[in-house]
């Protein structure tokens, strides 16, 4: 009787090509994640943009420009002062009202937090700095925005005032 033993080749190539392919789903999720990491980033950029723009155009007392990285919807909401105003028309209307021209002073934001919660929609919060002539006014907001087929548009703001001591 003749004992035959396997060769070592017969379970040492399946067992490489296991851990080859685990390494590689390994390497895959590695490279899923740092493609989402960049994704998100370009998306924060992207916002940090429109935020920009906002300030330019507040800047130069154009409320009608500020107002296209709003929401033109009857479902945007602006919370402010105890106060909710929907709808983009009514908003504007409500900045308009608030800051006649000559009156808008000069806008800065500082200390933004851009969290992308998806691909479609992200929270904002950061800090409003307001410079009129003789007074300084200052708040901070929370900005919900969605991507739209327009681009990033912000569907909530929620500012406030800092009260003075």
């Amino acid at each position: 009787m003749r004992l035959t033993t396997q060769k070592p080749t017969a379970w040492i190539c399946p067992l490489v090509g296991f851990m080859v392919l685990l390494g590689g789903s390994a390497w895959l999720g590695q490279f899923a994640g740092a493609q989402e990491t960049d994704a998100r980033q370009a998306e924060a950029e992207e916002i940090e943009q429109l935020l920009k723009k906002q300030v330019e155009c507040w800047n130069r007392e154009d409320i009608d420009g500020f107002m296209q990285t709003y929401w033109k919807s009857d479902k945007l909401t602006f919370s402010g002062g105890g106060k909710t105003t929907r709808g983009w028309q009514a908003t504007l209307d409500r900045y308009k009202e608030s800051y006649p021209p000559g009156s808008m002073g000069k806008l800065h934001f500082d200390g933004l937090e851009v969290d992308p919660l998806s691909k479609r929609v992200a929270l904002v919060l950061g800090r409003w700095h307001l410079d009129l002539k003789g007074e300084k006014k200052d708040g901070n907001f929370s900005l919900v925005l969605k991507k739209l087929k327009n681009g990033w548009k912000i569907v909530h703001d929620h500012s406030s005032t800092l009260e003075k001591e």
